[in-house]
């Protein structure tokens, strides 16, 4: 079966690395101190550069130079530094090029950090609580594009066709394979022991109206992306969407005020953290 050879393919991504892991596991375990994540990142230097990078971007405004982890997670606090983390390990897998989903290489990457900071401001906005992960939940949202591009390449005619007939892509995926990518992005985030609020996020971005239970963090990830959707970040294939469910936005009580506020800024904080990893 096709849907047997995707969820197959999950395996080929490399798991989040071992740094990353013990950091998150850190972060759950209430004693966890600035020196221990310090040690834990200190197996891998790649990641300690590009947490430094983001750290000293425009987007987080810290006036001093943050020139230690210690000192990144003193200033901005350790669930901002596991963010970053998060980060600095997904910037390798979402910066591919996407077949099938017509994201040359770079631009999931754009998207899914647009996502992140309309995610980020939209709380800000509103002033709800979502959830500390936020940032974290909308920045993978759609990694599952990584897993299934291929397969959206070799069905392309038959998710053609059902788009014809009106379905939604992400819809006209599932008639053609059997699964979309929200599902396979969740799926991926399981087996990288991802936190079970930011799995159900992704797994229902799309369709929350069809989730077994409201939350915010879903909410306001499924608001956000069809936020950076309306503004034109990271299309591809899907093209744009026009308005976020109803049914959410009554939960959020969003506006077109809040959105085009948060919209007019949400490029200039993605290009910001976009080129602090660039650097």
């Amino acid at each position: 079966m096709r849907l047997d050879e995707i969820l197959r393919s999950v395996d080929t991504l490399p798991a989040m690395g071992g740094a990353a892991l013990q950091v998150l596991a850190l972060i759950e375990d209430s004693r966890a101190s600035a020196s221990q994540i310090e040690a834990a990142l200190r197996q891998d230097p790649g990641i300690t550069g590009n947490l430094l990078r983001l750290a000293n971007s425009a987007y987080f405004g810290i006036p001093a130079r943050i020139g230690s982890v210690r000192q990144a997670v003193s200033l901005l606090g350790l669930r901002r530094v596991t963010q970053m983390v998060v980060a600095a390990c997904a910037a390798a897998v979402l910066q591919r090029p996407v077949e099938g989903y017509d994201l040359p290489a770079g631009e999931l990457w754009r998207h899914s950090l647009a996502v992140s900071v309309a995610a980020e401001g939209l709380v800000g906005e509103i002033g709800i609580g979502a959830g500390e992960e936020i940032f974290t939940a909308a920045l993978l949202h759609d990694v599952g594009k990584v897993v299934l591009g291929r397969f959206v390449r070799e069905e392309l005619a038959r998710i053609e066709a059902a788009l014809a007939r009106g379905l939604t892509f992400e819809q006209a995926e599932t008639a053609a394979l059997g699964v979309d990518h929200a599902s396979v992005g969740a799926e991926l985030l399981s087996r990288w022991a991802i936190p079970a609020d930011i799995v159900f996020a992704v797994r229902w971005h799309h369709d929350p109206d069809r989730a077994p239970a409201s939350h915010p963090m879903l909410d306001v990830v499924h608001v956000a992306n069809v936020l950076c959707r309306m503004i034109g970040i990271g299309l591809g294939r899907e093209g744009l969407q026009t308005e976020p469910s109803i049914s959410v936005s009554r939960r959020l009580g969003v506006g077109t005020g809040h959105l085009e506020r948060v919209a007019s800024r949400t490029l200039q904080w993605a290009n910001d953290l976009a080129q602090a990893l660039a650097a």
